[in-house]
């Protein structure tokens, strides 16, 4: 008889439901208070005691009202949707790859949308001065699924993980350097803010980007939840799937699709971030104490979303008035989280 304090995955296999209700407890709180600080903090600080009502639009005409609802709002909901986005994309490779490291930064698909994005934007607004929100997310998804295929061409040839990542990381270096060249010759004053776009950021999100990408975001997001029974039965093995039903060929391509959709919105509003898509998941999976997909996709999700509302308002304000890249800063947060991963596969081997 299943204990009342579990809840089961639908294999068999039991989440402490005391444990999950914890930890998410944890994430709605921490939501909430870097929601608040990020609306809060900045160049002009807000009175706490005067965000929410602001929020509910009183004092229309003040400054403060709009910092919030033209700036720092619209920032804030894009860092949250997109660092979901990123942390299920990377959940969705590692499931794909079976690698606790497989990241669409890591594997070079970031990197990859990055490239088409940039060629497009230079081609289209440098002849036409015009790049609509869909137009990076279809450039984007195209580069990010170009670089999907040639990393699972690589993966048909190795066998060893460890040189997929590898194969992925050159992958990702031979894109980020073909965007450095196009940047450098791209005098076109119509695209001066490609650089600063190419080392990431969320600044300059507006209320009509804010609805595409939560489009997006939302209904991919959706989807791979659904997706859970699915993964679950994939992570106790591919012939185990089967015998539960699941096409794999259909399976494998939907994991590709979602994540590289994910990723590519990503990329088109905010440019590549790094280190995301690897890091979270671990954290998420660790403090739920399962890697079952029914507690860890909204996890993950919920997760990203609080460590790129938490790096961005370090971005933005340690050093204000200058601002970091945020993928500057997620790198020193996440890069660790990669290195215990590693060292801690190495010692399991021995």
């Amino acid at each position: 008889m299943q204990r009342q304090n579990e809840i089961d995955d639908g294999f068999g296999r039991s989440v402490k439901h005391r444990r999950v209700v914890v930890v998410f407890s944890a994430i709605a709180v921490l939501l909430v208070a870097l929601a608040t600080l990020n609306l809060c903090i900045g160049s002009l600080g807000v009175p706490f005691e005067e965000v929410w009502p602001i929020l509910f639009g009183q004092g229309a005409d003040s400054t403060n009202y709009q910092v919030i609802w033209n700036i720092r709002l619209p920032r804030l909901i894009a860092a949250a949707l997109l660092g979901g986005a990123l942390a299920l994309s990377g959940f969705l490779l590692q499931t794909f790859f079976n690698n606790p490291i497989a990241g669409p930064f890591i594997l070079g698909i970031s990197s990859g949308a990055k490239l088409v994005v940039a060629l497009t934007m230079i081609v289209i607004v440098g002849s036409s001065g015009v790049m609509t929100s869909g137009m990076m997310i279809v450039s984007a998804f195209v580069g990010s699924l170009i670089a999907m295929v040639f990393v699972l061409l690589v993966s048909r040839r190795i066998n060893s993980m460890s040189m997929l990542i590898v194969a992925g990381v050159m992958i990702g270096y031979i894109c980020s350097a073909a965007t450095d060249f196009l940047i450098t010759f791209a005098s076109d004053a119509n695209i001066v803010n490609l650089k600063n776009w190419s080392l990431g950021s969320f600044s300059g999100a507006n209320w009509n980007d804010i609805g595409i990408m939560t489009v997006v975001v939302v209904a991919a997001s959706i989807a791979v939840f659904f997706l859970s029974k699915p993964i679950g039965a994939f992570q106790l093995g591919e012939q185990y799937a089967r015998s539960m039903g699941v096409n794999i060929r259909v399976f494998r391509i939907a994991l590709i699709l979602l994540s590289s959709l994910l990723a590519a919105t990503v990329t088109a509003f905010a440019g590549p971030i790094s280190f995301v898509g690897i890091a979270v998941p671990h954290i998420i999976k660790r403090a739920l104490g399962t890697s079952k997909p029914l507690v860890v996709i909204p996890g993950a999700f919920f997760g990203g979303a609080i460590f790129c509302l938490f790096c961005d308002l370090i971005a933005r304000s340690v050093f204000a008035p200058t601002e970091v890249s945020i993928s500057a800063v997620t790198a020193i947060f996440g890069a660790p989280v990669v290195i215990s991963i590693l060292l801690k596969r190495e010692k399991a081997r021995r």
